[in-house]
């Protein structure tokens, strides 16, 4: 049986129809990625499901019992509330039971009833059942994976930022224990640890989800159906969304070939059509124009318009781009930048990635030389010509349009300023928009576009697909593919860090670890790391003399093989590599690629190495 069920909804704003004819089921435990353009319907779907918007025509059902909650706006609170005091709301129902039956407790120390008895064991089993009993676990568990500490747990609800808010509700909702969640952009507000322990959540969560995201990595990880609304209509994709990606391609592909065939039959009858019609014989002519209308089934494919523009790269001899030595930054007595000294090089493509308020932005900052730090120093190399995307966009003059700006910017034509913008899909009249009046999103792509038209070899990104959509983060991904120059960024996205990083800097507590590595090897070592610290930290709680009697040997052991297994592997294909090498001796790019590989071979061994000494420790100390 369907948790929800849409049959055939349209809805109307004035003279534009935004759903025609949305029609679909999803089951109970179904986890349903909700997908569309910006301004195609997905929120006000969500609405009409929570049952706050209206419709024009159509059906919907939500399974009879089912307790739905919906993360899409922020809920109105008392203004003294504390944060710990929306969160508890989320007990509200347990709470509810926990008083009635303190009530019965209170009646039956007055007189004895086996019909109060037994009201009571029938509402104390139904606490217990609905968890009455984990509460304060729970809150624990959700405030610790959703990055909700005490402190934040004591402030005032309405002080807090939007994001802030944003984070405590979804916290609130999940505490509800709902069979049926609706969430909007739900990682929209979560730094990348916060992300993963929601993913964690909702894959052991037992009840039905749908979501609206733009966060690709997070839908791979949770959805198993993908239904798209596109032109007012639900289009179903099963799987996640890389298969969605991929299926929605291959059926485009389809609907082409399906359209080019019927377009030849059409102009075959059409033409014969026209013959009969020279002829005289219009009967046979009409009946042969009425078979084409028959035939004409598919619609032409409509598609999405890429990206063609390029970087005006610079050319730079020196590998040293940036120097950083010894960087520190307070903000009042908080250190959020401690002694930092980096190098980057020519080719270098760097995450940037740390927890949200750790001073990521500040360093980026402190290098495009909008801050100064309190000590320290930042060098950029001579050649070095650097553009900055901040995570904030500001135009020096808001009032004109884009056409106008464009123009003003680069002093050109109004014919070349309109070519070059269509390539970033400003098109039509929407070149006559203010730029006070674009979206965050629109503002990021504008100024991406000017600053193309710049000749650069360092490019700094703060935040690059905040606000965008995915058809807008795929343009800007394909954009960034053709730039050769050096790349350093702050992303909570995921799939684009995986798409580019080649090194990662983690900052947490105001120290940069640097990861020569892919995210996934990044996400690899932090693991490993994790799981040793927590080794190391275990034994440490132990007295000295029994550690090496209590330590779990045979685990460790079992751990250190492992390494020595994957350090092995590795040297096979260090060796594979040197032989190649060899046989590339007379091509230079081929030598440099096999060069930078084994770079970033030697670079895991060390660290698997590290690894196994540390383990090695416990058991040989």
């Amino acid at each position: 049986m369907a948790d929800i069920a849409c049959y055939n909804v349209h809805k109307y704003y004035g003279a534009n129809h935004i759903l025609k004819g949305i029609t679909f089921e999803i089951y109970e435990g179904e986890r349903v990625g909700l997908l569309g353009k910006n301004g195609a319907g997905k929120t006000t779907l969500f609405k009409i499901l929570k049952g706050d918007e209206p419709f024009e025509e159509g059906q919907v059902f939500i399974s009879k019992g089912k307790q739905v909650e919906v993360l899409d706006q922020i809920p109105e609170f008392p203004k003294d509330y504390t944060v710990k005091d929306v969160l508890v709301t989320g007990f509200d129902y347990l709470l509810s039971l926990q008083a009635q039956m303190k009530e019965l407790e209170s009646r039956m120390s007055l007189r004895q009833d086996p019909a109060l008895l037994k009201q009571y064991g029938e509402l104390s089993t139904l606490f217990e059942a609905k968890g009455g009993y984990m509460m304060e676990t729970d809150l624990a568990k959700v405030c610790e994976g959703l990055l909700i500490d005490r402190r934040m747990q004591d402030e005032l609800f309405y002080r807090l930022s939007g994001g802030e808010q944003t984070r405590v509700n979804l916290a609130r909702i999940i505490l509800k224990k709902p069979d049926i969640l609706l969430l909007d952009e739900p990682t929209n507000h979560l730094d990348i640890r916060a992300c993963e322990w929601l993913e964690e959540y909702l894959g052991s969560f037992k009840g039905t989800v749908v979501v609206i995201s733009h966060d690709r990595y997070f839908l791979d990880k949770i959805v198993t159906r993908i239904i798209e609304i596109e032109n007012g209509k639900a289009v179903l994709y099963s799987g996640n969304y890389t298969k969605y990606a991929r299926e929605k391609e291959e059926r485009l592909i389809r609907q082409q070939e399906m359209y080019e065939q019927e377009q030849k039959k059409i102009k075959q009858l059409e033409e014969a059509a026209k013959r009969l019609h020279d002829w005289g014989d219009h009967t046979r002519a009409f009946a042969m124009e009425k078979r084409i209308e028959r035939i004409r089934k598919t619609e032409k494919p409509q598609a999405e318009r890429e990206l063609k523009a390029e970087f005006r790269e610079m050319n730079f001899g020196s590998k040293d781009f940036i120097k950083i030595r010894n960087v520190s930054k307070y903000f009042g007595d908080h250190q959020v930048l401690k002694d930092i000294s980096l190098l980057v090089r020519k080719g270098d493509r760097i995450g940037l990635l740390g927890p949200n308020g750790c001073g990521k932005t500040t360093l980026l900052n402190i290098i495009t030389g909008n801050l100064k730090p309190d000590s320290g120093e930042v060098i950029l190399g001579n050649s070095v010509r650097f553009a900055f995307l901040p995570q904030i966009v500001r135009f020096d003059r808001p009032e004109l349009s884009i056409l106008d700006t464009v123009r003003y910017e680069m002093e050109w034509s109004e014919d070349m300023a309109r070519n070059r913008l269509a390539a970033f899909n400003f098109t039509g009249e929407d070149v006559f928009k203010s730029v006070s009046s674009l979206s965050g999103g629109e503002k990021s792509r504008l100024k991406l576009f000017l600053l193309m038209q710049q000749e650069i070899n360092l490019l700094i990104l703060d935040e690059p697909t905040n606000h965008l959509d995915i058809q807008s983060r795929e343009w800007i991904e394909r954009t960034l593919e053709s730039f050769g120059g050096t790349l350093l960024f702050v992303s909570h996205d995921r799939y684009f860090i995986s798409k580019f990083a080649t090194r990662i800097w983690d900052l947490n507590n105001g120290v940069i670890t640097d990861y020569v590595g892919t995210y996934e090897d990044y996400r690899r070592w932090k693991k490993d790391e994790n799981n040793c610290q927590r080794t190391v930290e275990k034994e440490r709680k132990k007295p000295e003399r029994n550690a090496r009697e209590k330590v779990n040997l045979k685990e460790i052991e079992k751990k250190l093989k492992a390494i020595e297994r994957e350090i092995a592997a590795y040297e096979q294909e260090l060796g594979e590599i040197d032989r190649q090498m060899e046989e590339a001796a007379s091509d230079y790019q081929r030598l440099q690629e096999l060069l930078e590989e084994k770079e970033k071979l030697k670079t895991r061994i060390d660290a698997l190495y590290e690894n196994w000494e540390e383990l090695s420790e416990l058991v040989y100390r």
